[in-house]
C-alpha cells in the first residue's frame, strides 16, 4: 500500500477556489481510473475549525483521495495537504450502499432544522450515467448521517497523519502526546481507516532517534489498523 503526501503553501486565492477544487476531485478520480467508475465525494467547509476545508473522494474500487487546508501548528503557515489510500472493503461497501439508500443524492437531503452550525457539507455522486450534488448542514436521513460520520472519522485519521509527519520532521518531542490522542480516539471508535496513515506510523517505528515508548505507540496503532481492516 502506498500513500503519497505533498505539502504546498496556500496562496491568498487558494481557499477561494477550495470549494470548486473539491467538487472537481470526483472528476479527477474518474479520469485517473475507469471512465465509468462510480465516485462518492464528501466535502466540508467549517471556518475557524481545523482543518477549515477538506474533501474525500472514494471510487468504486476503494481508491480514495483526500485534500485539506489547515495550519499544522500555530506557528506554521496554512498549507494544503493531499494523500491517497485504499479504503477497507467493508467501508467501501458501506459508502456505496448508503449512497444508494440516499438515492445517490438526487433530492434534497438538508433537514431544514435550525441547529448549531457544524460546517457546510456537500455529498456528490458520479458515474457514467449520473452526476448529483447535494449541499447540507444537517440531514435527518440515516444513510446521509452514516456517511457524514464515516467521512469525518476518515478525515480525523488523515489529519493525525498530517500532524505526525510534521512533528516527526520538526518536533519529535510532540509525537508522544499526539499518538496518545490518536490511540484514545481510535479506541473510542472516533477514527476510521488507520491503515491510510500507516506509512508515517511505520517511519516513526523505524526511526531509532525517536523514544522507544513513542515507537511502541506507533506500532500499536499499526496493529489496530490492521485488525480493524481484517475485521471488515
Amino acid at each position: 500500500m502506498q500513500v503519497r503526501r505533498r505539502w504546498q503553501a496556500v496562496g491568498m486565492g487558494a481557499l477561494a477556489l477550495a470549494g470548486m477544487s473539491a467538487l472537481l476531485m470526483a472528476q479527477q478520480v474518474v479520469s485517473d481510473r475507469a471512465p465509468s467508475a462510480a465516485v462518492v465525494t464528501f466535502t466540508l467547509d467549517f471556518p475557524e475549525s481545523t482543518p477549515e476545508h477538506y474533501s474525500i473522494a472514494v471510487d468504486g474500487n476503494g481508491h480514495a483521495k483526500y485534500e485539506s487546508a489547515a495550519k499544522v501548528a500555530e506557528d506554521s503557515d496554512e498549507q494544503t495537504y493531499q494523500t491517497e489510500f485504499e479504503v477497507s472493503a467493508g467501508n467501501r461497501e458501506r459508502v456505496f450502499e448508503w449512497t444508494k439508500e440516499a438515492k445517490y443524492f438526487a433530492g434534497k437531503i438538508e433537514s431544514g432544522r435550525k441547529l448549531a452550525f457544524t460546517g457546510a457539507k456537500i455529498l456528490s455522486y458520479q458515474d457514467g450515467q449520473r452526476s448529483n450534488t447535494a449541499r447540507y448542514g444537517y440531514s435527518d436521513l440515516e444513510p446521509v448521517r452514516q456517511l457524514t460520520a464515516l467521512f469525518q472519522n476518515m478525515a480525523g485519521t488523515l489529519e493525525f497523519g498530517r500532524r505526525l509527519a510534521y512533528y516527526h520532521r520538526y518536533q519529535k518531542l510532540a509525537l508522544d502526546e499526539e499518538l496518545k490522542r490518536m490511540e484514545a480516539q481510535a479506541r473510542n471508535n472516533e477514527l476510521s481507516e488507520i491503515q491510510g496513515v500507516r506509512p508515517v506510523l511505520q517511519e516513526i517505528v523505524e526511526d531509532a532517534s525517536v523514544m522507544n515508548v513513542v515507537r511502541a505507540r506507533a506500532k500499536e496503532l499499526i496493529q489496530m489498523g490492521s485488525s480493524a481492516g481484517a475485521g471488515r
